[in-house]
């Protein structure tokens, strides 16, 4: 899958200037790095902080596994950490952030907040991505159970794509299954008109045009982006509670009830640097004026790193202004923003849901490595594979998964 990048990459030029003996000589060295690789266990994330936040910098590695993200994460669940580092002679290859969590008193390995991140690649240096891709992948199986062996009986890397943007992902040369669901897409072009032109334009523009009335004739609204940290906390606290009413009214558990996870997504606010375009969440809304002043009618939470949004997470409260489809058109605020902001990729995240399909003109397929340590977890690895096939199934055949939705409401 190709995607227009709008920045300047500096590195790219630079490289395009090394002459290609030089070139070679590099790819030489770095293939012969990587047939010396060792793999090392880290308990603690400051212990590597910097060849952590090195790795940050490249852009193609996921904002989930960055040094930030993280930390929020395990300041919120502390949760034990199993980091897996690669290293080739004197060099860090990559770094995969891992935690271990039990579950029917199996030791999962997973990335550290997998179960609220959208797309997960792992940190891996550039030089060293496509060179990864020589090992033997039973070779790299063995060195990580030998790592990992002692502390997790299954090592569960969940929502890792083929490849990102181009750069294939060494991970997925290791035994997988393709997750069951998908992420949605849509490129940024060089200006708001060719983003539209990539939808139904014409239909997309008269809804708007209807939406923006409607909210009008309630007396108007404020698109709110932004703001201070304590704005954004507000907001992450009115976006739990409508979250909240909304799973109650759907029947459907809710998965940011717990405090920890609270705790986690109120981190990920803090997690910013001003000096760069990256953040690690920040709130956006449609709050009413006029009789209805400060009701807020829809939310919506993103993330950035580079030229790439990820939206993390949504909600509505159509007790007011229902018919003016606040979500929706909350999502033409963001995205037309973020085309101004110099970002090149809006991300809606996983899970198939038709104003995701509305918008998104391309999907992405994730697949889980299921690397089992032992008996144990290779039979916790089977289950999950047979879940994962069967979930898969029943989302393909649309009556089944009618279905499915209402048994899990009544469930």
């Amino acid at each position: 899958m190709h995607h227009k990048q709008l920045h300047v990459d500096h590195e790219a030029q630079a490289e395009a200037r090394v002459p290609d003996s030089v070139a070679r000589l590099r790819a030489l060295n770095v293939e012969l790095a990587v047939e010396r690789l060792e793999i090392e266990l880290v308990t603690s994330m400051q212990a590597i902080e910097s060849e952590w936040r090195a790795l940050d910098l490249d852009n193609l590695n996921s904002l989930h596994q960055s040094y930030d993200w993280c930390a929020a994460w395990v300041e919120a669940h502390r949760r034990p950490l199993a980091v897996i580092v690669g290293k080739a002679d004197a060099d860090t290859a990559f770094i995969l952030p891992v935690e271990i969590v039990s579950s029917r008193g199996i030791r999962i390995a997973k990335f550290i907040g997998a179960d609220h991140s959208n797309i997960n690649t792992g940190l891996f240096a550039a030089d060293f991505a496509a060179a990864l891709g020589s090992i033997a992948p039973e070779h790299l199986s063995a060195m990580l159970k030998a790592a990992l062996g002692d502390h997790a009986d299954l090592l569960l890397l969940q929502n890792i794509p083929l490849s990102w943007r181009e750069r294939p992902n060494p991970l997925v040369r290791l035994p997988t299954v393709q997750n069951q669901n998908y992420a949605y897409q849509l490129p940024l072009l060089e200006n708001w008109e060719a983003t539209l032109k990539q939808l139904n334009a014409k239909n997309r523009r008269k809804k708007f045009r209807v939406q923006s009335k409607r909210l009008e004739a309630l007396g108007g609204f404020e698109y709110v982006a932004g703001g201070t940290p304590e704005e954004q906390h507000r907001l992450l606290d009115a976006f739990f509670a409508q979250k909240s009413q909304r799973f109650q009214a759907l029947g459907l558990p809710d998965v940011f009830s717990d405090a920890e996870t609270k705790e986690f997504l109120h981190g990920a606010i803090d997690a910013r640097d001003p000096g760069i375009p990256a953040f690690g969440l920040e709130m956006h809304a449609i709050q009413l004026k006029g009789e209805h002043d400060g009701h807020i009618a829809a939310l919506a939470g993103i993330s950035r790193k580079g030229d790439h949004v990820v939206c993390q997470f949504s909600s509505i409260d159509e007790s007011i202004a229902a018919d003016a489809s606040p979500g929706e058109f909350l999502f033409w605020q963001m995205i037309q923003r973020q085309q101004d902001h110099g970002v090149s990729l809006f991300d809606f995240g996983l899970g198939d849901q038709s104003y995701k399909r509305s918008w998104a003109p391309e999907e992405t397929a994730h697949y889980d490595v299921v690397l089992p340590m032992n008996a144990r977890g290779a039979a916790m690895g089977l289950l999950h594979r047979t879940i994962t096939r069967g979930k898969a199934l029943v989302k393909s055949h649309p009556r089944l998964y009618k279905i499915a939705q209402r048994m899990r409401r009544f469930a």
